[in-house]
């Protein structure tokens, strides 16, 4: 990594109360090597310039740092693809207990491979789909916290991710500029799975013009056994 990216990463981090340790600096490059190699075989990011990684995925990543709970101890990140915002949080989070969730083989062997080469533990990758594991006892309402980062509209992450978070936890959503929408057409979604929104943040990632929403959904009330429903169901079927 240059020295400007360098500077970048840690002034991004700073700006969410996150002061970079030389070794988490490493990590993070190391991360970056990988993950350009990767996506040469594997598709993982159509961001490779090493710029737009920092800010796009690594700093974005940290963004939910300042809305983690402070007694959050285990995280499932659900469609985490090539680990954003998984990995990045436990670089930086070294007490969180971390679960990858992602339902292509070839991007759960990368993260495996990253998880490794980095030399981080408390974490694992599953290779698996929400629908699936969100009815597995051992992962079903066990989780401080789930998040997601853009993979669907919200009203079908709250299927895909409430079923993960244990009653007074928290759902993390990351979304882009416009969410009024969203949240206008997830009410049902949330009525029905036990959630409720707690808080909207929006805000401009550092070094970019990018707007992004943070929703922060509190796990009210035990989610209905027969959610979430069968694969492939949430996304065409969402909840109204």
């Amino acid at each position: 990594m240059n020295s400007e990216n360098r500077d970048i990463l840690i002034k991004g981090f700073t700006k969410y109360g996150v002061q970079l340790t030389e070794k988490q600096i490493t990590c993070f490059e190391l991360y970056h090597k990988m993950l350009i190699e990767w996506n040469e075989k594997v598709n993982l990011t159509a961001i490779i310039d090493e710029r737009e990684v920092v800010i796009k995925h690594f700093i974005d990543s940290i963004s939910i740092v300042p809305f983690l709970p402070e007694n959050a101890l285990n995280i499932i990140d659900v469609g985490t693809g090539a680990g954003f915002p998984g990995i990045p949080l436990k670089i930086v989070k070294n007490d969180l207990n971390v679960t990858l969730l992602d339902s292509l083989e070839k991007r759960v062997r990368f993260l495996d491979s990253v998880i490794n080469e980095i030399g981080i533990s408390d974490i694992k990758a599953i290779h698996g789909r929400a629908e699936d594991l969100g009815k597995d006892k051992a992962h079903r309402e066990i989780y401080d916290v789930g998040t997601a980062r853009a993979v669907a509209s919200l009203s079908v992450l709250c299927e895909y991710i409430l079923p993960f978070v244990r009653v007074g936890g928290y759902f993390i959503a990351m979304k882009g500029s416009t969410v009024e929408n969203e949240i206008s057409d997830s009410r049902a979604a949330l009525d029905i799975l036990g959630g409720e929104i707690e808080h909207v943040a929006n805000f401009i990632l550092p070094f970019e013009k990018n707007e992004r929403n943070i929703i922060l959904i509190k796990k009210i009330r035990q989610t209905p056994t027969k959610y979430p429903r069968k694969s492939g169901k949430p996304t065409k079927s969402p909840l109204k």
